[in-house]
């Protein structure tokens, strides 16, 4: 059996660079032709693309002349003679390269700049192994009915575990997806102990190692109002029926619970290689991917209902996702442009939700939705969240 040909966006994120260890793991199952990422780090990319010899490689920012530069040095330094890939360089970098001809697109760009590379690989006829979830929550209905059935494996490693729980029953079975957060480093605290966080203390997450913009998130618990925004579109199960919990621990990655009261859960030690693994192989799961539990260790697993008091931003999500539209496009827009006032020091951390909440008040969303009314109301939400915060001081 040939190995599936996997492209990866984000190649240099933290998804990108995982996705490449897995790839290198099994060498059997698996081989990189394509690679695109921004361009923050074009050394990294070079040295990528001469590991994994991809036939094609993107930046989104950057010159095309001087990354093959960089791709020859790494290359003799490598002593690969002859290597020239094709390059790409511009902004639609990677919606160029998630075209390419391929079995599976793993997206692990972060924001919703991955909605044009989102489309652009469902429309290939690959299967889209999906990390960038903010592509399908501000694409809505537009990504779903691009997608053919099946086409759409989560990589998010909540939406990976409701994937295999769902394994266990009919849709029809299904009374409740139960996503657990690990509460993040501010876990227990209250709206008024929230108020005066700084910035190096909203990054310190006790679990996961991520971005400024997503650990961030996972601090004010935004980034979970996301993800049940992105398992109701998943999975077609009602915002009423999505739960979210506490789970400090991060081992139990998420749950289904079914009409006869069973829970279904899936559990392993916190790594991303395994929920990467899966959607690069999907429907097969892909040997030794991942570390599992280690059961000769006492340990304890604890779950704690959320505190919508002092993190609202789950219940403000489920309103933009009933409201549909842009709406959703809005919250993530006006979230980021929140996150980026707040690590400048120009606002307070619980000013992050309550200024999402604020704009999506002033919004009154499209008749419409298509990439341009998405783009349209991202800018518009970023420009009245800029424009509100920028005199903003503490």
């Amino acid at each position: 059996m040939q190995p599936r040909k996997i492209v990866i966006l984000g190649s240099t994120g933290s998804i990108g660079t995982q996705a490449i260890d897995v790839v290198d793991g099994a060498p059997h199952l698996f081989e990189v032709v394509a690679l695109s990422a921004g361009g923050g780090h074009p050394e990294l990319i070079a040295r990528q693309a001469v590991h994994t010899r991809a036939r094609a490689v993107g930046i989104a920012r950057g010159d095309a002349a001087e990354l093959q530069q960089l791709i020859d040095a790494a290359a003799a330094a490598a002593g690969l003679r002859d290597y020239r890939p094709e390059i790409f360089a511009g902004p639609d970098a990677s919606t160029r390269i998630a075209g390419i001809d391929c079995d599976v697109v793993l997206n692990g760009i972060t924001g919703s700049i991955g909605l044009a590379p989102t489309l652009a690989a469902l429309a290939s006829g690959a299967t889209l192994a999906l990390a960038n979830k903010e592509s399908l929550i501000v694409g809505g209905a537009l990504v779903k009915a691009a997608a053919a059935e099946g086409q759409i494996v989560p990589v998010d490693s909540e939406h990976s575990a409701i994937a295999q729980c769902l394994r266990s029953g009919t849709g029809a079975e299904v009374e409740k997806l139960i996503l657990t957060a690990s509460g993040g480093p501010f876990r227990g605290r209250t709206r008024e102990q929230l108020h005066n966080v700084t910035p190096a203390e909203a990054l310190a997450h006790p679990t996961w190692d991520m971005g400024l913009m997503v650990t961030t998130n996972s601090a004010s618990l935004v980034n979970k109002g996301l993800e049940v925004i992105e398992a109701h579109l998943l999975f077609d199960v009602p915002l009423d029926r999505i739960e979210v919990v506490v789970h400090p621990q991060s081992v139990v990655h998420s749950m289904v619970q079914f009409v006869d009261g069973s829970i279904i859960a899936q559990a392993s030690p916190p790594d991303m290689r395994l929920p990467i693994a899966l959607g690069l192989g999907w429907p097969d799961r892909v040997p030794r991917a991942a570390q599992a539990c280690d059961w000769s260790q006492a340990t304890s697993w604890t779950f704690e209902p959320l505190d919508s008091v002092a993190f609202p931003a789950v219940d403000l999500a489920k309103d933009a996702a009933k409201q549909g539209s842009t709406f959703p496009a809005v919250f993530n827009a006006a979230n980021e442009e929140a996150v980026q006032a707040f690590h400048a020091g120009r606002i307070r951390f619980t000013d992050i939700v309550d200024t999402v909440e604020s704009i999506l008040s002033e919004h009154s969303g499209s008749s419409e939705l298509t990439v341009d009314s998405v783009l349209e109301a991202e800018t518009w939400a970023r420009t009245r969240t800029h424009d509100r915060l920028a005199s903003s001081t503490l």
